[in-house]
Order: C-alpha cells, then sequence, then structure tokens
C-alpha cells in the first residue's frame, strides 16, 4: 500500500459549540468509514509563511492549506475515492489536494 498526504483547502470557522460538535463528528465519521487506511489524522493547520527565492509571504498564497491527514491506498485513484467522502468538501470553498508520498 502507498501513502497519500491529503492536504485539506478552505474550509471555514464553527460560529457555535454545537456547530463546532457537528463538523468534529463529521470528521469524525469519515475517519471511522476509512478505518486501518488512517495512517495519520493530521490536525488543522494556522496561518502560513511561504518561502522562497523571492522573499515571504503571508497565508500561503491564493490557497492556503487548511488542514492535512496521512492515508493508505492501492493507488492514487482509490486515495481520490476515499477523498469523496472528506467533510471539507460540504464547503463551497473547501477541496482536497492529494500527493503519493514516495518511497526513498
Amino acid at each position: 500500500m502507498a501513502k497519500f498526504v491529503y492536504v485539506y483547502h478552505g474550509g471555514s470557522t464553527p460560529q457555535s459549540e454545537a456547530e463546532g460538535k457537528a463538523v468534529m463528528d463529521a470528521w469524525m465519521a469519515w475517519f471511522g468509514a476509512l478505518g486501518a487506511a488512517v495512517v495519520d489524522g493530521g490536525a488543522p493547520l494556522g496561518k502560513s509563511k511561504t518561502v522562497s527565492a523571492n522573499g515571504v509571504a503571508d497565508n500561503g498564497g491564493a490557497n492556503p492549506a487548511s488542514g492535512y491527514s496521512i492515508v493508505e491506498a492501492a493507488d492514487m485513484a482509490a486515495a481520490v475515492t476515499m477523498a469523496k467522502g472528506c467533510p471539507i468538501l460540504a464547503d463551497a470553498n473547501g477541496s482536497v489536494e492529494i500527493a503519493e508520498a514516495m518511497a526513498m
């Protein structure tokens, strides 16, 4: 099995404790459905900096990362299928970027 990094983009901050619980419940249900494929559930990410030869930019550019997870899947197609159930996709601005962690 290969490892894949899910980088989450977008999403919104819950506006109440009840909304926060509902969001967390949705994530936990999705992780539960993925089962042993979840290698590292990851975490939300805070404000970022992007360092390049041209200097340092704030907040990750036009589409900053908002979280990450690491999963195992047979191949990219399987990783894509698994990502289609991600709760961040319920947000109009939410997306999941998927990259294979290459064996070295």
